[in-house]
């Protein structure tokens, strides 16, 4: 129907052109400063200048001094290179909030913050260096002194960083603190980091252990599961035969008596053959095989082959005992017709059957390793170790029989579960793969040297040529990657330091897990909620499954983790060197852990009064200090201890909101170091977003250059932001010009909007007497109505972070019931009633109570656009320091609609379907031409005012009919037209002046 009114409006204006001159100048014609072509490329800019003159933030502060406060925090980027997609939607998504909630008259101290150490920054730093000649000299000087030299390269590689993306971000208009940012790398903020460290190891959560962790080859570091991605890899599989030693023991174990080969089948040759699943008779009248039994392993890391220690099998499982095209071996009952038909196998025969405790303990040959491996001092660090159970068949109960034969291929050096039984077994902790991904010494000398992937295929070939490999066949499989270097990671065990997740705190006796599983959880006092509500699922079924917490990497761009080393090799950090440390890093940074020796960075320090030192005696002069740097993920996972604790900003806080990954990063490691400080969850609400993704869904990154420049060049910010609130953040967010260009067209219809009702203000001085005379049953009174229930909309989307259904609610209130409805209604009084005209009045107060209000409602989202049309409205001059981001959002009016209006508004619909009915048959085209007449069977719409429904309607006049049973069309034509309105009213005659008008217009123009 807007469309409608639209085109009929149009056709009036020509047909009326030549009339109108004659009274033109008598005409309300509008007058604005506020530019339909928002130029918002020139136009945003002094906006930013005029706030940042204004000290917008500060006066915030200044405002809502005394308010009740929303907490906030800012999620760290990283401070390496130019903002994407992503940061864009992240951080107008945060400046939404921000706004909304300073808006709804909260105190909403916000202080950005950046990332700054870590190891993409050291990644690029050194490939810089690299390409600019300048590592092999870097390589000949003193480690404390190369290692500063790259940290001194990284701080400005950080600080340059910094630098760009706070001018991108006050680019994107948000409002925050950016005087006072946080970063990572400031002094303070790394003490304070130390702080939660030590409150983590006062509650006995903290440990050094050599473990098997994610281990970037590329990098030479140990990675938490968050610096992990997952990609699609080609593997190879392979079914190994490992040989038994004790043959006889084995065949025991199945239960088979001694006999001769030939007398094996024990009956007729011609029976068919019995099924694997045939179980526990199937060794019935058989004897043992002349020969010696093999167990089949399986696995998709050949490499790991050389440290194997142990074969794991279910207890619980059944086993066969098979004989495979000739050769005996074992493997899980279940997995004998898949395994065996995968691999082509002629002749499958189970001789016989039985369960997995009794293989326990059974001893078995390396296929490839004479002998004992040679295990280092770190082999046996942890325990009791038991090397006469190396080679042996273990029990474990993670075993499954989904892959693989049944029979698991254990290296305590190269996996978690490997490594837990290995401990339980007292096995010695064998890697013999080296920090840059090469085998040590200790492996066969054909192996030696050799890099782990390479010897993938070594180990293969190796094991094909001396008949061991039973079958192979390559697969895909999605498989972990360093997040930086995009390299496929290992398994490794190196000594690191952890934070336990199982281990009781010493304050409540509970575990990090424990803790977090409650908290996350609902139903009771203290639960995080979560936007959207799936999200509770996903971060618990991480917490669920998450292992320790690896905390230490070997870089050198980082916050030392201040442990140091005794002369006999020992690793000792107690709490007392950590309070030593810490005030050392407060005061002078984290630098001076490579430029002090341990004596000055432990001044103070007593070993003589250090309790947790026990039997230990340590002589400080003597101390080395350690090479292990925190995880950054524990450094911006502790902000809100170094930010909002420490700057009195508020804790727990109310809000973060990140994306979606951060469920496993950002927002966990957020969770457990909170937890143990506090026992509390630092954070109130968590909110998450899915990745921005070009048009095929394929991830964009700052990396494959998806930048923002150009978007904001050719759209401007307001338009991005626009688009950013249409969203339905929950999923994956797909871009593509063309989203951009419909945000832009839908920006512009709003703009226009306002752009209307404040050209029609320009001869107005509001005036709130005005406004509370307006009538209930008036057509004004009706639209504010209508404004405060989009107005209610859309503070209720912005409590609920629901921005995408405030959004709809502002821009369907500017676009049908403002500018489809109200405003084509309004036009001709604004136009053409006296300039000082009551009714014009009301309808111009209406119109400037709307226009304050959407300005103050628009302002969490299109600043720059929300503030021009403020001040215009106002008139304020370049030097006025009014701003609409220094308001509240609207108020109610105290204006209510008639009831009545629920069926005008019907009635509107049914008289506009008559009008179309009849232009489509070839009748009136221009309803100025027509009458209306309305059915009123209730004698509802006797209330509202004819000239309102006429209005509505855009028609010369209506009449109600109680009688009438569906609306019907007057031709006026042939009646007189005003020469001012073009309207045909029943008043219009020839008055003094010799034009021919209306009563309203010839008042209007001071005529009789």
């Amino acid at each position: 129907m807007g469309a409608f009114m639209s085109q009929v409006v149009e056709s009036g204006k020509k047909e009326g052109d030549s009339e109108k001159s004659r009274y033109r100048a008598t005409l309300n014609l509008p007058q604005t400063g506020f530019a339909m072509k928002a130029n918002l490329l020139q136009n945003e800019p002094a906006s930013l200048k005029r706030w940042e003159k204004l000290a917008v933030y500060g006066k915030l502060r200044e405002l809502r001094a005394g308010s009740p406060a929303f907490v906030f925090h800012d999620g760290p980027p990283y401070a390496n290179g130019s903002i994407h997609l992503g940061h864009l939607t992240n951080k107008v998504l945060k400046d939404m909030v921000v706004r909304s909630r300073t808006m709804a008259g909260f105190d909403v101290k916000y202080v950005p913050g950046w990332d700054c150490h870590g190891l993409p920054i050291e990644h690029k730093v050194m490939t810089d260096l690299v390409e600019g000649g300048k590592a092999d000299k870097l390589a000949t000087l003193e480690e404390g002194v190369r290692k500063m030299a790259v940290r001194r390269e990284c701080a400005k590689h950080a600080e340059k960083y910094v630098k760009l993306q706070s001018g991108q971000f006050q680019r994107l208009m948000t409002l925050a603190d950016y005087e006072h940012p946080y970063l990572t790398m400031a002094p303070a903020y790394e003490a304070s980091v130390l702080e939660v460290l030590l409150a983590l190891h006062e509650q006995g959560l903290v440990y050094r252990a050599l473990k098997p962790v994610h281990w970037s080859v590329a990098n030479e570091t140990a990675l938490a599961e968050a610096e992990l991605e997952y990609y699609d890899r080609e593997d190879v599989s392979i079914y190994v035969d490992f040989e038994a030693e004790d043959q006889g023991a084995v065949y025991d174990a199945f239960g088979l008596p001694e006999g001769d080969d030939d007398e094996l089948l024990g009956g007729d040759p011609d029976e068919e053959e019995e099924s694997p699943s045939a179980a526990r008779d199937v060794s019935a009248g058989k004897t043992r095989p002349n020969q010696r039994p093999c167990f089949m392993i399986w696995t998709t890391t050949p490499w790991t082959l050389p440290a194997n220690l142990a074969i794991a099998v279910n207890p619980r499982f059944e086993y066969a005992l098979v004989r495979v095209d000739g050769n005996v071996t074992v493997l899980a009952a279940a997995a004998v017709e898949r395994v065996t038909k995968a691999a082509g196998a002629q002749d499958v025969e189970v001789l016989a059957t039985t369960t997995g405790d009794k293989l326990v303990g059974l001893k078995y040959r390396h296929p490839f390793v004479d002998g004992m491996p040679t295990f280092d001092e770190s082999s046996r660090a942890l325990g009791n170790i038991h090397v006469a159970k190396v080679y042996s068949v273990m029990a474990a109960d993670y075993v499954t029989l989904e892959d693989g034969t049944g029979l698991v291929h254990t290296a305590p050096g190269h996996g978690v579960e490997d490594y837990q039984t290995g401990q339980r077994e007292g096995l010695p902790v064998y890697c013999p793969v080296l920090g840059n991904g090469r085998y040590d010494a200790s492996v066969p000398e054909w192996l030696r040297g050799e890099d782990v992937w390479k010897g993938n295929g070594k180990v293969v070939e190796h094991l094909r040529a001396s008949g061991h490999l039973f079958f192979d066949h390559k697969f895909m499989h999605s498989y972990p990657h360093d997040w930086r270097s995009k390299t496929p990671t290992i398994f490794r065990c190196t000594e690191q330091w952890f934070v336990g997740v199982d281990r009781p705190t010493k304050r409540d006796g509970k575990t990090l897990r424990e803790m977090a599983q409650h908290f996350t959880s609902t139903g009771h006092d203290g639960a995080v909620a979560f936007v959207p509500d799936w999200g509770r699922n996903r971060m618990r079924g991480m917490l669920e499954s998450r292992p320790d917490w690896c905390i230490s990497r070997q870089r050198s761009w980082g916050l030392p983790i201040p442990a140091f080393v005794t002369p006999d090799g020992h690793t000792v950090m107690t709490g007392a060197m950590l309070l030593a440390v810490i005030d050392v890093v407060r005061s002078k940074g984290s630098d001076a852990w490579f430029q002090m020796t341990p004596a000055e960075l432990l001044t103070g320090y007593s070993p003589a009064s250090d309790a947790e030192l026990g039997s230990l005696r340590v002589d400080v002069a003597s101390l080395k200090k350690g090479g292990d740097i925190l995880d950054v993920w524990f450094e911006s996972g502790s902000s809100w201890n170094a930010v909002m604790r420490q700057r009195g900003i508020g804790y727990p806080v109310d809000l973060y909101l990140e994306g979606s990954d951060q469920h496993r990063g950002w927002f966990q490691l957020s969770l457990l170091p909170a937890l143990g400080m506090t026992g509390r969850p630092p954070f109130k609400t968590l909110l998450t977003h899915g990745f921005v993704v070009d048009k095929d869904g394929k991830k964009l990154s700052k990396s494959k250059g998806d930048t923002v420049e150009g978007l904001l060049n050719d759209y401007g910010v307001d338009v991005l932001r626009w688009w950013v609130s249409s969203l339905s953040y929950e999923n994956d967010i797909k871009v593509d010009r063309e989203f951009f260009d419909a945000a832009g067209e839908s920006y512009r219809k709003v703009r226009n909007t306002l752009r209307f009702m404040l050209s029609n203000l320009s001869d107005y001085t509001h005036d709130a007497a005005v406004v509370s005379s307006i009538s209930s049953k008036s057509l004004d009174a009706w639209v504010i109505s209508e404004f405060e229930k989009a107005a209610k909309e859309a503070r209720r989307g912005f409590e609920a972070y629901d921005f995408r259904s405030a959004h709809a609610a502002l821009f369907d209130f500017c676009n049908q019931t403002l500018s489809a409805v109200y405003l084509a209604a309004v036009k001709d009084r604004l136009y053409c009633d006296r300039k000082d005209s009551p009714r014009r009045r009301r309808t111009q107060a209406a119109l400037w109570l709307i226009t304050d209000g959407l300005c103050r409602l628009l302002a969490p989202v299109v600043p720059h656009t929300a503030d021009e049309a403020y001040r215009s409205l106002w008139k304020s001059a370049a030097e006025d320091a009014r701003c609409v981001h220094l308001e509240t959002f609207p108020g109610e009016s105290g204006v209510t609609a008639d009831p009545c209006w629920k069926e005008a508004l019907e009635a509107r619909e049914i008289g506009l379907l008559a009008l179309e009915r009849v232009r489509s048959q070839g009748g009136v085209e221009n309803p100025l031409d027509a009458g209306v007449t309305l059915p009123d069977p209730k004698g509802l719409l006797a209330h509202v005012e004819r000239s309102d429904l006429a209005d509505l309607l855009g028609v010369s006049r209506v009449v109600l009919d109680a009688a009438a049973k569906e609306a019907s069309v007057s031709d006026l034509r042939s009646e007189p037209r005003c020469e001012r309105s073009w309207k045909r009213d029943g008043t219009v005659r020839v008055r003094v002046d010799g034009g021919m008008l209306s009563d309203r217009d010839a008042e209007a123009v001071g005529t009789t």
